[in-house]
């Protein structure tokens, strides 16, 4: 049972530190998804990562996105109220892909092998040299 309550907290511990340091990509992927508004993208990552998203930390990182061109926004009318609508550009599915193919890229373990492989054998050829 402390076993599972250990990588319940790593896990919890894990997602926090992804929102904190990728929160622009967490932003792009949410309204790549679908046009949206700040308010459902707080909601959305409390739901899906179980971590709470501050108005302060998401509206500055919205702006900045928006002023990068990664995202554009319009406000409209909803339910009574006047919402900022965010929708992603061209530009912003371009940074989402680099940045998928990335962490792609990073993650496989050929990656990971090939480099360990190439590095055996470069000890190998300085070897082969001090002889």
């Amino acid at each position: 049972m402390e076993n599972q309550e250990s990588v319940d907290v790593f896990t919890h511990q894990i997602k926090q530190r992804f929102i904190k340091s990728f929160l622009d990509m967490l932003i792009l992927r949410s309204v790549e998804a679908e046009p949206t508004w700040g308010y459902d993208i707080i909601k959305e990552t409390e739901s899906t990562y179980k971590v709470k998203l501050r108005h302060g930390a998401l509206y500055p990182m919205l702006n900045k996105l928006e002023a990068k061109g990664f995202l554009k926004s319009r406000k409209e009318l909803q339910k009574g109220r006047v919402r900022k609508i965010y929708q992603i550009t061209l530009q912003g599915i371009k940074l989402l892909n680099t940045y998928h193919n990335f962490l792609k890229e990073q993650a496989t373990r050929e990656n990971i092998k090939n480099k360990n492989e190439k590095r055996g054998s470069e000890g190998n050829n300085d070897r082969k040299k001090r002889k």
